[in-house]
Order: C-alpha cells, then sequence, then structure tokens
C-alpha cells in the first residue's frame, strides 16, 4: 500500500518536531558529564543551551525570507542535513569551544526546519484539514520534551552524553528521506532581492534582547533590553521603507496575526520556567530524588501528547481563536493553584495543577498556530511561520529572565545556593512568579479571544 504525500509531509514534521525539543531538554541532563569531561566552567556550560537558541532566534527570520525566495522545502531540506550532520559531529568534539560551535550549527538548522514546517503544512493541508495536521506536527515537539530528560538521563548514564547527538542522527536521515516524497515547491518571493541589511539589524537586536534576557538580574541586562527595543522600532521603521524586506512588517497591521502572535508568546513565555520552578521545588522542599522529580514533572507533557492532536482537530470545527482561549484559562487556573504552592502542599495538587498546565498547553498550542496560519493569506505563510517561531523564543526567555529576577529581588542574593535556611524565601519567589503567570495568561485569553474569526484560506 503506497503512502500519499501528505502522509509523508506528517512523517517529516513529526520527526522535525521531535528532533530539537528533544536534544534540547535531554541536553540539561547530560551538562554535568559534559562538564566533568572538558572541566568547563559554569559559564561555559551555560551557553551548550544559549547558544543554540540565539544561533535559532538570530536565523529564523532570515532563513524563512530566503525559503520564500528560493523554495520552502529545499532550505526545510538543507536545514534537516545541516542538524543531522551537526548533530553527528558534535559526538566527536573534543573541547567545550567545539561543541559551541556545533550546537551554533544546530541552531541554525532548527531555524532552517522550525521557518518553514507549520508554512509547509498549511500549503499542503486545506484549511478543513489544517488544525488536525498541526495538532498531530505539535505533538511531537511535545513527545521531545518528555522524553527528552527520560531518555537523554538513560541514554548519559549508559552510552555516555555523545549517546544524546547520535540519537539524532538516523531520525534525521529518515526525515531527510521522506522530505524526498514530498511533492510541491513554494517560493512566493521568487526572484526578489535578499535584504542584508535588515538582516543584520534583526541579529543584532535579537542578541542583545535574548542575552540582556539571560542576565536580566543585572543592571546591564535592562540596558541590553532596552537596547534590543530601541533596535526592534528602527528595525520597523526601515523595513517598511523596504522593496524586499526581510520580514514584511506590515503583516503586523494584521490585528488578528498580531494579537494571536501575543498570545503565543505569553503562553510560551509562561510555560518555559515551569519545569524549572517545579523540578527545584520538588527536590529541595519536597525532598525528591530527580528521577521521581521527572516522573512527577512528566505529567504536564503527557497531557500534552495525549490531547494535543484532539485540539488540533477540534480547532478544525469550532474557531480556533476560542480552543486557544480555552486553553489559556486553563494554563491561568494551573498557575493560580501553583501560587498557592506551600512546603505543606501534597503531591496530589501538584499533579492536578501540572495536568491543567498540560491540558491548558495542548488546547493552545496547535489551536493557535491554526489561528495565525489562518489570519493571513496563503503568500504569507513563510512569514507567519517564522514569526511564531521567533515568539516562543522570545517567549522561553522571557519568562526565564522573569523567574531568575524575582530570585534575585526576593532572595536578595541570587547566586546563593538554596539551602534549608532559605526555603521560606525560595517559595515566596516560587508563588510570586505563578502569580506573574496567572496575570499573563489571562492577558493570554483576552488577547486569544480578541483575534477575529475569518480564515483567510478556508477551503
Amino acid at each position: 500500500m503506497s503512502i500519499s504525500p501528505r502522509k509523508y509531509a506528517l512523517m517529516v514534521a513529526v520527526l522535525t518536531s521531535f528532533l530539537t525539543p528533544f536534544v534540547g531538554s535531554s541536553i540539561n541532563i547530560a551538562l554535568p558529564s559534559i562538564g566533568s569531561e572538558f572541566t568547563a566552567t559554569a559559564i561555559l556550560l551555560g551557553w551548550i543551551p544559549t547558544a543554540y537558541l540565539l544561533a535559532l532566534a538570530v536565523c529564523l527570520v532570515p532563513f524563512g525570507r530566503i525559503a520564500d525566495i528560493y523554495g520552502r522545502k529545499r532550505i526545510f531540506t538543507y536545514g534537516i542535513i545541516l542538524f543531522t550532520v551537526s548533530s553527528f559531529l558534535a559526538t566527536l568534539s573534543f573541547s567545550i569551544d567545539m561543541l559551541l560551535v556545533f550546537r551554533v550549527l544546530q541552531g541554525a538548522g532548527s531555524a532552517m526546519i522550525f521557518g518553514n514546517l507549520f508554512a509547509i503544512i498549511a500549503s499542503i493541508f486545506p484549511a478543513s484539514d489544517r488544525g488536525k495536521a498541526l495538532g498531530i506536527t505539535i505533538t511531537g515537539a511535545f513527545l521531545g520534551l518528555f522524553l527528552g530528560p527520560v531518555l537523554g538521563g538513560f541514554l548519559t548514564e549508559y552510552f555516555g552524553w555523545r549517546s544524546i547527538f547520535f540519537f539524532n542522527v538516523p531520525l534525521g536521515i529518515l526525515a531527510t528521506l521522506a522530505v524526498t516524497r514530498v511533492e510541491g515547491e513554494w517560493a512566493e518571493a521568487s526572484g526578489k532581492s535578499f535584504d542584508i541589511i535588515g538582516s543584520i539589524i534583526l541579529g543584532f537586536t535579537l542578541v542583545t534582547l535574548m542575552y540582556g534576557l539571560s542576565i536580566l538580574p543585572e543592571t546591564m541586562g535592562f540596558y541590553l533590553i532596552l537596547g534590543g527595543v530601541v533596535g526592534l522600532i528602527l528595525f520597523y521603521i526601515i523595513e517598511s521603507r523596504m522593496e524586499s524586506p526581510v520580514l514584511d512588517v506590515g503583516i503586523f497591521k494584521n490585528r488578528s496575526f498580531t494579537l494571536y502572535n501575543l498570545a503565543a508568546f505569553i503562553s510560551y513565555c509562561s510555560a518555559a520556567p515551569i519545569v524549572f520552578i517545579l523540578s527545584l521545588y520538588l527536590q529541595y522542599i519536597k525532598g525528591l530524588d530527580p528521577q521521581w522529580a521527572g516522573i512527577v514533572l512528566s505529567v504536564q507533557p503527557v497531557m500534552m501528547v495525549i490531547f494535543s492532536p484532539l485540539a488540533g482537530k477540534i480547532s478544525d470545527i469550532i474557531e480556533p481563536r476560542k480552543v486557544a482561549a480555552f486553553g489559556m484559562v486553563l494554563n491561568t487556573i494551573g498557575c493560580v493553584l501553583f501560587a498557592f504552592l506551600g512546603a505543606e502542599t501534597s503531591m496530589m495538587v501538584i499533579v492536578i495543577g501540572l495536568g491543567l498546565l498540560g491540558l491548558g498547553f495542548a488546547n493552545f498550542s496547535s489551536p493557535n498556530t491554526n489561528a495565525i496560519m489562518g489570519s493571513v493569506e496563503s503568500h504569507l505563510y513563510g512569514v507567519a511561520s517564522t514569526t511564531v517561531t521567533t515568539m516562543r523564543v522570545l517567549g522561553q526567555m522571557s519568562g526565564m529572565g522573569v523567574v531568575l529576577l524575582v530570585l534575585v529581588l526576593v532572595l536578595v542574593l541570587g547566586s546563593s545556593t538554596i539551602t534549608p535556611h532559605i526555603y521560606p524565601e525560595f517559595i515566596t519567589s516560587t508563588r510570586i512568579s505563578f502569580a506573574i503567570f496567572a496575570i499573563l495568561s489571562f492577558l493570554g485569553v483576552l488577547a486569544s479571544m480578541a483575534g477575529g474569526n475569518k480564515d483567510k484560506n478556508q477551503q
């Protein structure tokens, strides 16, 4: 029985959406082993995930534009190959500097993948099936987040940290073979020139913003963020006057598109630090070992994997913005629940809270992406795809910046080791963080509902 090109497209989508979250979440487990082998400082180890995120953020929009000019499937395929090759080369690293270089290349490859993934799915599947396809695609990402710590810990324990990178190689090869069976090519800007100046300004601005967020407790972090905001304003002014801009900023005049992206930013901002905060809480306050803490935290991604395809399918029937808003309501309730965490909070309450957040994010993610892709004309799919991914990366960095800032303000000495005598202050900072994310999630509900409901490409 032959497999249809659409099924090949879904196979590629699931594999590629799995790869990058998997290597991102699993590599954190392996950081102590990497540090031990290379005798790396904590700062250098911190750059292993940061270098990847920076490269991803900087390359997303330029590669999205290059794909519009030369073909989305072509650049998408090159991205899979680059990610696969750099993963293999990472296994051969003999120094921390060499590993960082390959992490940057992985980030560039991921930008080529995720800058085009949603656009390709939206181009292949009709509007009536798009939500379901996006739900299945995003399930791959949630599966990567879930298996990352579990499988990453197993691989590191029995085969060494290099095996995490090698694990990506056969999956990358399989995805490369499958993408050759996907029919069609999309290059709506064929023959247009590439905006190098805009790309440089945007890249510098995003690096400034993200680095500022990563060091936010420091005064320099605030200056860098301010500089990044000024850079974004300058970028908007310049790009609005360009004949062939790297990013068609006119798309943000589309009220629905802008509000749905704002909701996406808020969602990832509030979701990204949850594992970080609760992993510390479960191990320090509840006294769980890393393995049991990981098992408890897995409740959230398991709910995402189970319900994301269903939510995507529902968003083909009901207005996607309404499904996404419902997801943000659940996120708000979950954050409110965790805003009352204490030393005596029962594990059942924690599991219920994680279940609510997992169900909420499952109901938000694919319907929100569906709403974003449906709010623009098909020739703007490339721009929309890169924008939503950029919102995800910036949201993750912003969420971590908020948590670090709260920790510093409450604990006074943010670099201090968390010891029993400051547990009360740590719990206070945890409550404040979740209260902030509850407010943000509620604003995400309003942003989701405020968008329009007309699909520009309804078929």
